[in-house]
């Protein structure tokens, strides 16, 4: 294996384990639709992290442009109400996104890093940071806390792919703890949903 392909493979495996590090134990709270929803602990954190797993029927680069459509991927993010790419250096970049949040829970923003790797077999990692800070707070938005990542997408022959969506937030402020516990199953079953529909068509 050549030495570039190599650092492909490290990176992109680094990157899963530092995403995945504060996360064990996962419990499956969902399987339907052929999409599986797990739950985990976070030390230190009353929120659960999630992850969602699924097969779609469409090649790898038609998922991966409908994820680089930063305004248009809200139509298939979970209760996500606008969303705009702020700055993209290379592999890198950065989004910003409003979410809409029940009342009386006020709606939540967040600023994210997103770092895209390529895997020697052809798969795509993303990594998703929260960057908080990254740009002052807006008016009628809690920012949210901490986000800490990422999406896999895998291709399956060349009509089919493996994706995993797997995050863990601090949402910011007061979240009841109903809220938190229906997100963390909702959030990466309609995203996964809602993505597979648009791909599949």
């Amino acid at each position: 294996m050549g030495s570039l392909k190599r650092m492909a493979v490290l990176c992109g495996f680094s990157l899963v384990c530092a995403a995945t590090a504060q996360a064990d134990d996962w419990k499956v709270a969902k399987d339907d639709d052929g999409i599986t929803v797990s739950l985990s602990d976070v030390a230190g954190s009353k929120y659960k992290a999630y992850r969602g797993v699924t097969v779609i029927k469409a090649p790898l680069a038609k998922i991966v442009a409908l994820q680089e459509d930063v305004a248009g991927a809200c139509s298939w993010i979970h209760e996500c109400k606008s969303q705009k790419l702020v700055d993209k250096k290379g592999d890198e970049s950065w989004t910003y996104t409003q979410f809409k949040a029940p009342f009386p829970v006020t709606d939540r923003d967040s600023y994210l890093h997103i770092t895209t790797t390529q895997g020697a077999d052809g798969s795509l990692t993303r990594k998703l940071e929260g960057v908080p800070t990254y740009k002052p707070d807006e008016k009628g938005y809690v920012r949210v806390a901490q986000v800490e990542g990422f999406w896999k997408l895998v291709p399956k022959g060349d009509k089919e792919t493996q994706v995993t969506y797997q995050v863990h937030t601090e949402p910011g402020g007061s979240v009841p703890s109903w809220l938190a516990n229906k997100f963390v199953v909702d959030a990466p079953f309609n995203t996964l949903k809602a993505l597979k529909d648009h791909a599949e068509q």
